[in-house]
């Protein structure tokens, strides 16, 4: 999106990979923060997460530490900008958490089972409700792709999302954000 002249802000509730302190710093710090800190930990989610956010940064996009909340969702819908969200799949749609089975296959498993991360576009609210676009095909809220979800559960969902390298918005426009 970057590349191709959108302008582009992710709002990240990931405490895995940001810092709340790093808030106040300048981009440059913050990226050099987020690239440092793959040297005194482990894992590959982790080196992941942190090469991305440092691409996108070098890319020209903007991250956000504004606290969560229906206003913060409310501000862009009422400009009609989606918000692509990463969040507790397993959370939202109250389903059992997943394993992999002999064949690479996700299952079903409450015992053994992990938390599932997932994406999906927030396009609108009418009062307490937050409008899904879900491109899971099988997902249980909803015939097709959309359905209504309250939004503070939403916003429960995407924090949970912490547990799968989630809990953030992508917010994506022609104007300045």
């Amino acid at each position: 999106a970057l590349q191709h002249g959108l302008n582009a802000r992710i709002h990240s509730y990931n405490l895995r990979v940001l810092d709340p302190t790093w808030e106040q710093l300048p981009r440059q710090e913050v990226r050099r923060r987020i690239v440092e800190q793959v040297r005194h930990k482990r894992g590959k989610k982790l080196r992941f997460a942190c090469e991305a956010y440092a691409k996108f940064l070098d890319l020209g996009g903007e991250l956000d530490f504004q606290d969560l909340d229906r206003r913060l969702l409310k501000r862009y819908l009422d400009r009609d900008l989606p918000v692509l969200t990463g969040l507790s799949a397993t959370y939202l749609y109250r389903s059992m958490r997943e394993r992999e089975d002999s064949q690479g296959r996700l299952v079903h498993d409450d015992l053994r089972g992990t938390p599932t991360g997932h994406f999906v576009v927030l396009h609108g609210m009418k009062g307490d409700l937050v409008q899904v676009a879900d491109p899971f095909q099988d997902n249980p809220l909803g015939v097709a792709h959309h359905y209504e979800e309250p939004v503070d559960r939403v916003i429960r969902a995407i924090l949970l999302g912490v547990m799968t390298y989630d809990a953030n918005l992508l917010i994506l426009s022609k104007e300045p954000l």
